[in-house]
Parts: structure tokens; sequence; C-alpha cells
């Protein structure tokens, strides 16, 4: 079937199994792939070259259709090991290239086949740099991504799906991806040769409050010694400090900050009563914001991808990071006795705060290299010294 793009009305063109219909009711045709079925999301792009299957189970794209920029995906199949969580949480994929057979040595299966097993729709044939373009100057947009194999489409029903889904402002779905109960973590980081390790001697103690972690955030901990404890988004205070933490984790996750934090930062505000050290992640970032009395505010259309430029303010280094998020913390709004830290090269916006005289601190990007890249590492050191400075004093 002929690509077309992002303007091909109706009509749906021959051999056309798939489609993006937009919530202002423009019709992406294409070729679906993966489960059959139809999702609705914010639809985004991510301009990683690298980590997909680790991108589509990160449950910060919950509620989300990913358009991949880098043209080239599928071609490295999928396995077992590369995944940030047990299912994923994202609405589906649009690529431009059809998926290819896996070429790699760590590859169990296709791409195809992986999402098929996790219901997730795909959708290939599509000109994603005119869809790239058109979400950057018109800002994030609602969209329903369809797989008919029989290429049926009853599109007045997709376009009024589109057009009337709320979007994600407002929107809390870290309920959706947090463990319901608490459960103790003691993976460490893959090694080449040897796999995923077992922290056997932690020295350290770490609570993570799990919006919606990535698995390899909690590797990085227990890599670095810690016996990582999780516990559900809406535990309590008490229900965390029951644990007797060394330091407080808050994880990544999907969503509104301030739709979030309407449970959530009254239990972060009591957390740091307590003393402990603190560090947060993306959403563990803009909610420490929040319960330090700063704002957070939709972006135009989010940063999404590993090669995101970020100034350390306090060294002039600048790393590369990973990076996904729709919304941040108003730099403006931070309220003395906390300081920006690290700020975006792309935009000005704010990537990391800490707080002047305890060591609590929060960084909008991720720092875990899953996918990569690994210039960001040192955050988990930096927080384990804290715990180490703290217990020591």
């Amino acid at each position: 079937m002929k690509r077309h793009g992002p303007t091909d009305g109706d009509s749906p063109p021959e051999g056309a199994t798939g489609a993006l219909v937009l919530g202002d009711g423009a019709v992406l045709w294409g070729r679906g792939l993966g489960a059959a079925g139809s999702a609705v999301g914010e639809v985004c792009f991510n301009t990683s070259m690298t980590g997909y299957q680790e991108i589509l189970t990160d449950p910060s794209y919950a509620g989300q259709i990913v358009t991949f920029t880098f043209p080239h995906i599928g071609n490295v199949g999928a396995n077992p090991e590369d995944v940030e969580t047990t299912t994923p949480a994202a609405r589906g994929l649009v690529l431009r290239a059809d998926i290819t057979g896996p070429s790699n040595w760590r590859a169990t299966r296709s791409l195809e086949d992986w999402l098929r097993a996790n219901d997730l729709v795909g959708l290939s044939g599509i000109d994603t740099r005119r869809l790239t373009r058109r979400i950057r100057d018109g800002g994030a947009a609602n969209g329903v991504i369809v797989h008919a194999p029989d290429g049926g489409f009853d599109l007045a029903a997709l376009k009024r799906q589109a057009a009337e889904w709320p979007g994600l402002e407002g929107m809390d779905l870290a309920g959706e991806v947090s463990c319901r109960q608490t459960y103790g973590w003691d993976e460490t980081p893959w090694a080449l040769g040897a796999g995923y390790g077992r922290q056997a001697t932690p020295t350290r103690h770490v609570v993570a409050v799990d919006f919606g972690a990535k698995r390899n955030i909690l590797r990085s901990l227990a890599g670095l010694g810690c016996r990582v404890t999780v516990v559900p988004a809406t535990a309590t205070a008490e229900e965390v400090m029951r644990h007797r933490p060394d330091g407080i984790f808050l994880s990544n996750g999907p969503g509104d900050p301030a739709a979030t934090g309407r449970y959530a930062v009254p239990t972060i505000k009591a957390l740091l009563e307590s003393g402990r050290p603190v560090f947060g992640i993306c959403l563990g970032h803009q909610m420490l914001a929040l319960a330090l009395g700063a704002r957070t505010v939709k972006m135009h259309h989010g940063h999404r991808g590993a090669n995101h430029p970020v100034k350390d303010l306090a060294t002039g280094r600048v790393e590369i990071t990973s990076q996904n998020h729709g919304f941040v913390v108003d730099s403006a709004s931070l309220p003395s006795g906390v300081e920006q830290t690290h700020v975006s090269l792309f935009d000005g916006s704010n990537e990391g705060l800490r707080l002047t005289n305890r060591p609590i601190f929060s960084v909008q990007y991720h720092p875990e290299a899953s996918p990569g890249p690994t210039d960001s590492h040192y955050l988990f050191r930096r927080f384990v010294e804290a715990i180490d400075g703290a217990v020591a004093a």
C-alpha cells in the first residue's frame, strides 16, 4: 500500500488495515500491526534511536500513543529482559516503516509477535515526519489508533471517540500503573554475560513510592547497596515510615501531577518532615515541587527521547538525558529555600530542584539509562551518599 500523509481524508486507500484518527477529524491511513482493535490516547512523538521495548513498557506512557521518529523500529526484535513493567501501559505505536524480522542475538521473538501478545495496537506506513511536525507546531493531539484486518472502519464513531477523549490534563493515571501491595526488590542492573544480579548484602534501606516506577530505577538503587521496599502510590506517610527507611524515593509515572497530587502531596509533605533524604524522578519530581509550594503546567508537546541536553547549573556540565514528560515544574513558582539545579537546553524549562538546607532533590529526566544514555547515573550515587551522611550524623 502506498504511504499516505496526515491529510488523506475519509476514503481508505486500497489495502489499508489501520488508521490514526485525530481529534480534529484528520485521518492518517496505514497498515495495522500488532493486536487488532483500537485504543484512544494522547498522540506524542519519541526521538530515541534505541530502546523501543523499554519505551513501550515505561509506565509513564500510560494514556499515550507513541510515534517513533526513528524509522527502523522492530529490527532488533524483543526479549523478556528489556521490559520496564509486566504489562505495557502505552496505548499504541505509530511507525514509518513496516517491522522487519529480528536481527539481534538477544532477540527471542519478533516485535510484531510481542505486540500481539501484549495487546498493543500498531500502525505503519505513516509519514511520521509530517505527524511529528504537526504535534510540534500544533501541540499534543488526541487520537484513536485502530487496526482492522478486514479493512472495516466506522470513521464516524472513531472521530467522535477522538474528539470526546478529555486528554491527560486533570487525569490521574498513577493509580492505574502503581503496584497494589508492598513488595521487596533486590534485582541489580544487567551485565553482559551475566544478566541481572541480586543484592545480597544491602547496607541501606530505601522505600520507593510507586507512581509507575521503571524497573531499572529500582535496579539502580539495588545495585548501589540498597534494600528496596516498594509501596503503592496511595501509601500514607505512616505506612512509609513504618518500614523505617534510611531514604525515600518518589518514582516516575504518568498523568497530571496535580491530579495525582490530590492524595500524594499530603503524604509527601509529611515525609519531608521525617528528616530522611528524598530523591524524586519525573512525576516524583513534579509532585515534590507541588509539595514544596510550586506549581506544574501542561507543556505544548512535551519532551520524549534519549537525546535531550540538560545543564547542571552548579557545575556547568551538560548531560545528554532520557526524558518522557508532558508536564513541567514552573521554575518561577519555586519558593524560597528551593533552588533550580538543572535546565533544558532545548527550551530552558526546569529539569531539577533541591532544598538548600536539607538532602532533598529531584530531576525531571530519567537517569536510570534504560534504554540510555548513562550521563546521569551520578544522581543515584548522590542519593546514597546523602543517606550515608544522614545515618552518620
